[in-house]
């Protein structure tokens, strides 16, 4: 027997990806809530309490199942009102919003990795009626991965509103950049905004369950987290953007700056203003739903979109013969230069971009080189510094001949992006 005939272990498969179990136990949180069409995927893919649960109580199920519930109208909610034409989940898992929404006759997307997706769009696809199938389709990419997530979204027409749930606490913080990184790019070419649920995830899962289980809510918590961590070798209260309630105000301004780093801004929307009737209210008390409904006013989702673009100051920079405009959008530097970059101006041009780099996360410059009468070795040295330090690059653009000639000879037309 070779390496390749070995059974593999599902729990194996589990700690490498984690977000492919727990998809089931959203679904199976769902079904209990009351979803039919919840009830009936689960029941196609043959879910169990036991297959799904860790041994969780009725009791702790029963607060998932509310939780998780609020969670999934909500944002579904967000997502209908934004008004996009096109809605992407990422990731979809093997909740029934792509049913529901074929319903409502919108556009819909579901993203997840390919065991999920496999598995998923079948069964999912069977309940969608014929009609509004074209309305509707399953991807397979790498959340982290843009070209994965590229070659789907070019085949999307207009902007997207594109929601996320209960994926972050899974990540690391490169990880989440790279996310980040990612949205930021697909709603620069769509526009749209990113719903994301999971920077107060922590808060909602803490006022629910008090909501709910009163004064053993601490004791409930404290093994579902210990559940949660055995599933992942993050540690799960380690991530900048699922914000930590130990210290709110700091850990809240940490998370807005982990965003403004990679070129996004966030608007908090306030779960209580969206959330819609709940099945799973009827499940539980009038006091706790009333307790639960005085707690979703405390937590937000957040309404990502990119940073605009910010003129920059350049008098400093400034010099005889030389002149330069330049404008920040999300992580692009973009440079206009005018006249000579020598010896002279290009002092004052390094100095501003240091400053600026130190300032702002640029990944990437484009320069537009159309009014560059001349660069010398000095210029070009300032460009290859920052071509070193900006994860893209740099990219020149409308190069006269003269400045051509002067790349070529010194092979810097082989060093730098030119379009």
């Amino acid at each position: 027997m070779s390496l390749y005939d070995l059974p593999i272990d599902k729990r194996l498969l589990e700690r490498i990806n984690p977000v492919f179990n727990t998809a089931k136990m959203t679904l199976f949180h769902l079904a209990s809530a009351g979803d039919k069409d919840a009830i009936a995927i689960s029941d196609k893919l043959g879910l169990t309490l036991e297959s799904t649960q860790d041994e969780t109580s009725m009791e702790e199920l029963l607060n998932n199942a509310v939780s998780l519930e609020i969670r999934f109208r909500t944002m579904g909610e967000m997502a209908l009102k934004s008004g996009f034409p096109t809605i992407v989940d990422l990731p979809c898992g093997y909740t029934p919003r792509a049913i529901e929404f074929s319903r409502l006759g919108k556009s819909f997307v579901g993203l997840d990795l390919p065991a999920a997706v496999s598995e998923g769009t079948p069964i999912i696809t069977s309940m969608i009626d014929e009609d509004k199938r074209g309305l509707v389709r399953f991807d397979e990419v790498d959340a982290t991965n843009y070209e994965s997530l590229k070659k789907v979204f070019d085949e999307i027409p207009g902007e997207v509103c594109i929601t996320t749930e209960g994926l972050l606490m899974y990540f690391t913080d490169s990880e989440t950049g790279e996310l980040c990184d990612n949205m930021r790019r697909i709603l620069l070419d769509h526009g749209g905004c990113w719903l994301l649920a999971d920077v107060e995830t922590v808060f909602q899962t803490i006022l629910n369950a008090q909501a709910m289980l009163g004064d053993r809510f601490m004791e409930v918590l404290v093994k579902g987290k210990e559940r949660a961590q055995n599933r992942s070798d993050v540690v799960v209260s380690a991530r900048t953007l699922v914000v930590n309630p130990d210290k709110p105000e700091e850990n809240m301004k940490k998370a807005m700056e982990f965003l403004a780093e990679h070129g996004l801004k966030a608007e908090r929307l306030i779960v209580a203003d969206y959330a819609p009737e709940l099945l799973s209210f009827g499940q539980i008390t009038p006091q706790q739903a009333g307790a639960i409904r005085q707690a979703m006013k405390k937590y937000a989702y957040w309404k990502i979109t990119p940073i605009e673009a910010t003129e920059l100051d350049t008098k400093a920079a400034r010099a005889d013969n030389f002149d330069l405009k330049a404008e920040f959008s999300t992580d692009r530097l973009v440079l206009h230069l005018q006249g000579r970059l020598d010896t002279l101006s290009s002092p004052g041009f390094l100095a501003f971009y240091e400053k600026t780099v130190g300032y702002y996360p640029i990944v990437e410059v484009y320069v537009d080189c159309s009014d560059l009468e001349y660069i010398s070795s000095a210029g070009l040295r300032v460009l290859l510094i920052m071509q070193k330090q900006c994860k893209r690059g740099v990219t020149l653009q409308n190069i006269n001949n003269g400045v051509r000639e002067i790349l070529e000879q010194t092979g810097f037309d082989t060093i730098l992006g030119i379009e």
